[in-house]
């Protein structure tokens, strides 16, 4: 009879308390449709999500929106690449930790005939100009995404406001607007991560590259859990050590395409060399 008993009790414990230690934790994150369209965020989170019993739900926008969705406390950390948008969230009080995590460069492409020269031109600036004195067409981003923010900075410095028919603004992601833009024969700004892994079904051709100006580093920040106090902060902060840790690094060092790196690790530079 003891025995049955201890049997009997041994299964509740088992029904009761098993499911609670295994209890999967979600990580809500908001970043860019570059990381997304890339195909590294799996790549990335997957060995965290099997160390953390944990499922990282991604919300794929603009920089702009993946930060106003960290500003209302609707996810947990923000994966974004608009410095200067990061540094006005930061100062408003919204986030906490934030941590350089890698970079690559924004390129300009366009038709092969490259019908406003923008290769011969020697900046970011001079390529802008070139394509809106031929009034080619440019496929915008249009969305306050870093892309877009970007885009906005080199037709400033070009000492332009684009406009006309020439110019169409879409409001879509990169790998939209690369598609778009494949399609009409125009040209676009896009990271060059997102162009590298959809090289192979575009006919665009990378036109322009290596200004400074394009440089284009991401950062990882967690939402400020004394603003929202139901943010997983905890998980949050776990996330950011692992993807600035030698092997978040060394999955960014090693993730590329056709054997060209798509990013760049900036915590730990040397993080392909750092583990083997």
């Amino acid at each position: 009879m003891l025995r049955n008993r201890l049997v009997v009790l041994g299964l509740i414990a088992s029904v009761v308390f098993t499911p609670l230690a295994l209890a999967e934790q979600v990580l809500k994150m908001a970043t860019t449709t570059s990381t997304e369209n890339t195909g590294l965020l799996p790549v990335l989170n997957a060995p965290f999500e099997k160390k953390h019993t944990a499922r990282i739900d991604v919300i794929a926008v603009g920089s702009g929106k993946a930060m106003k969705l960290g500003e209302s406390g609707d996810v947990d950390i923000v994966f974004v690449h608009d410095p200067d948008a990061e540094e006005k969230f930061m100062a408003a009080g919204h986030g906490v930790d934030r941590k350089p995590v890698m970079h690559n460069d924004f390129v300009v492409v366009g038709p092969e005939t490259d019908p406003a020269g923008v290769r011969s031109a020697k900046t970011a600036a001079e390529a802008f100009r070139k394509i809106a004195e031929a009034k080619a067409g440019f496929v915008s981003r249009g969305d306050e995404s870093g892309t877009h923010v970007k885009e906005k900075t080199l037709w400033q410095k070009a000492g332009l406001r684009p406009e006309g028919e020439w110019y169409l603004s879409v409001g879509q992601g990169m790998g939209a607007v690369l598609r778009m833009a494949d399609d009409k024969a125009d040209y676009t700004l896009t990271d060059r991560g997102t162009f590298l892994a959809d090289k192979d079904k575009l006919t665009v051709k990378l036109l322009f590259e290596g200004d400074p100006a394009l440089f284009n580093p991401y950062h990882v920040m967690a939402v400020n859990p004394k603003k929202h106090k139901h943010v997983n902060y905890e998980l949050a902060k776990k996330y950011i050590d692992y993807v600035t840790g030698t092997e978040g690094q060394k999955t960014i060092a090693d993730f590329k395409v056709a054997d060209q790196p798509l990013f760049y690790p900036d915590a730990i530079p040397n993080a392909e060399k750092s583990k083997k």
